[in-house]
């Protein structure tokens, strides 16, 4: 390897140029007037491999976009009390908001001529929703603390749970071993760990923080404080991943746990969890562009992730917009809801991913529907931003 090779994939250099691509997005952002999510996400398309090939989808990219969006739930998670969004009619919600899209995937790919197996891994795919992407562009307007948001929030934790019951479904499907009882130990543990986590970060962490910011050694050193929340942080989202749900889920409820503490140095380890938020986050929505690579593309293909995209978008207003109207919601904030659970993100890269590594799904259909949640990742803050949050 040469010097100058050397020097191209040093860590420093690396980093170096996603901030860059970072800044650019923003600039894209401020000049299209669209939120800053949508315009990093093009600067990543743009030096992605679709365009201009200085960015690719490494290991070390990889690694550093997911630490992104586990800091960035963390941040968000600091903004909810667990109670105002652990609501039933938030679980009517995410429910059908699995059911609609599951099984509008299935039968558009019926049409396209898919097989069986493959069939039941797209409608699997679309049953997913990255709260991720809503909750940043919702933050970014100031709405997170409005009932739409947390109604948007509140539903996407329960997707997540009841998308990983689907998976196993789907799996179980395929293989011809679906049983009762392993749908019942993968709803256990999901939920079991939920319930646990929050009852531990209430009522011990969230305890023992307080304690440690009166203590003589926070004082000397106030940056403990942040050190401490970040490390229970990346702790729940490590188990959140053991018991199957996803690691974004996990540091969520650590933000949540953490949520009304009062804290002498509170804006310490707040301050430092959003400066984290700022660089790290970029670089996952950065990724969600690099990660697209527009030569798998064929003409059929294309058709087949446009027709994907609209069901995608369509199932989900319809599976969460319907119910959110039935239960005494305005039209205005169920067509909010409906779209805010739009964004499939990085949960159906997963499932897209668990499809092509078991041979359920070719790497055409694989691109196409990690096109698709890029797609349905781009759309939803454009409509949120210009016509839903403006009307």
């Amino acid at each position: 390897m040469t010097g100058g090779e050397s020097i191209l994939s040093s860590t420093e250099f690396q980093m170096s140029l996603l901030m860059f691509v970072a800044l650019a997005g923003y600039l894209i952002a401020y000049r299209i007037n669209q939120s800053a999510v949508v315009g990093i996400i093009l600067a990543g398309i743009i030096v992605g491999p679709s365009l201009l090939s200085l960015v690719t989808y490494t290991e070390f990219v990889s690694t550093l976009a997911h630490l992104g969006a586990v800091v960035l739930l963390f941040t968000i998670g600091l903004e909810f009390n667990i109670k105002d969004i652990a609501k039933i009619r938030y679980f009517v919600i995410a429910l059908f908001g699995i059911i609609v899209p599951a099984i509008g995937g299935f039968f558009l790919a019926g049409l396209f001529d898919f097989d069986f197996e493959a069939s039941v891994f797209i409608g699997t795919a679309l049953t997913a929703t990255s709260i991720a992407i809503t909750a940043n562009v919702l933050r970014e307007m100031g709405k997170l603390q409005t009932e739409t948001a947390k109604a948007i929030i509140g539903a996407a934790v329960i997707d997540d749970v009841l998308a990983l019951l689907a998976l196993s479904v789907s799996e179980g499907l395929v293989s011809g071993e679906l049983s009762a009882a392993s749908l019942l130990i993968t709803g256990a543990k999901a939920i079991g760990f939920i319930a646990i986590g929050i009852l531990i970060g209430k009522t011990v962490l969230g305890r023992f923080l307080v304690r440690l910011d009166r203590t003589r050694i926070c004082g000397k050193y106030p940056e403990s404080i942040f050190i401490f929340t970040i490390m229970v942080a990346f702790l729940y989202a490590m188990v959140a991943e053991f018991v199957g749900l996803s690691a974004i889920i996990g540091s969520f409820l650590a933000g949540a746990s953490f949520a009304g503490i009062k804290l002498i140095r509170g804006d310490i380890f707040r301050e430092g969890a959003e400066h984290l938020q700022i660089i790290f986050a970029s670089i996952f929505f950065v990724s969600l562009g690099v990660i697209m690579d527009l030569h798998f593309m064929t003409l059929n293909i294309l058709w087949f992730v446009l027709a994907l995209s609209a069901v995608a978008i369509i199932t989900k207003l319809i599976g969460c917009g319907l119910p959110a109207k039935i239960q005494h919601m305005s039209l205005k904030d169920s067509m909010i809801i409906g779209m805010g659970m739009v964004p499939r993100g990085e949960v159906a890269m997963i499932v897209a991913l668990i499809g092509l590594s078991q041979n359920m799904i070719s790497q055409s259909t694989y691109s196409a529907l990690i096109l698709m949640s890029l797609l349905t990742t781009i759309i939803p803050p454009l409509i949120l931003r210009n016509w839903l949050f403006k009307r």
